[in-house]
């Protein structure tokens, strides 16, 4: 069975139907939160003539989905590199013309490389931004600075305790069952990997699906530890007044790339192609990392519009820091195994 039959009938979604064509000079974006903040849109839009209408995921496994119930309705989705293959494969996106992007040789090489962006010799996808996927606890529940994934599995901290509802909890889980092989798990760790989720389940105050929310609970005191878009939640909460503290539990860190890709047969290429140009300069780049606090896919722009300190905060240059991360990488017909499991756990 082919990978798009499969999804079509794990998702149990409707046929693709046509969608009303946007006006010329809009484009409609289906992305995560800050990728579209008005602080460096609002200077696109002035510039370009080209208007952006943003909708927002707060899970990989959202964009499958919208794409097959709302057909045409978007122009540019964003989603990380675990799941571009996936659109690649789904017939969603079409090949970039590269040529058309200034600074697409300054991204990192090491991004350039990966397979999930690619297929037969030609780019779907535009790196963009970058991160880790870290732990997080509000420092005054601690008197030892937690250090590792089991400290989720504490049964002190029952109800304190928060995970991000995506199919990536499968590789929280399977980590802290000492199986790192996390993106090429047997059906055997998967189940194992579930079964500890499940272990999990009572001492959860909830599944955080949003930056804001996990923000939320926080500040309100009901989670003390999580796992977290590393730079993302913290930063809201230092401008709360919040204290908390980011680290790599010393069974490693996730990380991940988010890549722009154009929806096949969009009618507004031209603003499509302007919007990639502008994600990739200094504006987008230092946009998206001044509100998010993410890292920048291109060197270049990072240099010329951080400061030395913002720069090496980000780790822009620190490969070392990037290898050392478990970059997500495609599923393939592993995917509906991943998130069949965990929504298993959710629906215990």
């Amino acid at each position: 069975m082919t990978i798009k039959k499969t999804m079509l009938g794990t998702l149990g979604l409707l046929a693709l139907t046509a969608s009303p064509v946007l006006a010329e000079g809009t484009i409609n974006v289906l992305t995560w939160e800050g990728y579209a903040d008005p602080s460096f849109i609002s200077k696109f839009e002035e510039t370009s003539g080209c208007q952006v209408n943003a909708t927002y995921v707060g899970s990989n496994d959202d964009f499958a989905p919208k794409l097959m119930a709302g057909g045409g309705v978007y122009d540019l989705i964003t989603p990380s590199i675990d799941t571009t293959k996936l659109m690649i494969d789904l017939d969603f996106v079409e090949p970039l013309d590269t040529a058309k992007i200034e600074g697409w040789n300054d991204i990192y090489p090491k991004f350039l490389a990966l397979d999930g962006i690619q297929k037969d010799g030609e780019y779907y996808g535009m790196p963009y931004i970058w991160g880790a996927i870290a732990f997080m606890y509000r420092d005054d529940a601690f008197d030892t600075p937690p250090t590792s994934i089991a400290d989720l599995w504490r049964e002190d901290l029952k109800g304190k305790i928060s995970l991000w509802d995506d199919k990536s909890a499968i590789y929280v889980a399977a980590r802290k069952n000492g199986d790192m092989n996390i993106y090429s798990l047997s059906d055997e760790q998967i189940a194992a990997a579930q079964k500890t989720l499940v272990e999990q389940k009572p001492l959860i105050r909830k599944y955080w699906a949003t930056a804001g929310e996990l923000v939320d609970l926080y500040k309100a005191g009901e989670v003390v530890i999580s796992n977290t878009w590393a730079g993302y939640q913290s930063s809201l909460l230092a401008d709360e007044g919040v204290k908390v503290t980011e680290f790599i539990p010393k069974e490693g860190a996730e990380g991940w790339l988010d890549s722009w890709m154009v929806v096949k047969g969009t009618p507004n290429k031209e603003c499509a192609y302007k919007f990639l140009n502008m994600q990739l300069s200094e504006l987008g780049q230092c946009g998206v990392a001044n509100v998010n606090g993410y890292s920048a896919a291109n060197a270049s722009a990072a240099k010329s519009c951080m400061t030395p300190e913002q720069f090496a905060a980000l780790h822009q240059d620190d490969p070392a820091y990037l290898d050392s991360l478990l970059i997500w990488t495609p599923l393939g017909d592993r995917f509906e195994a991943y998130t069949n499991a965990w929504n298993a756990v959710k629906a215990q």
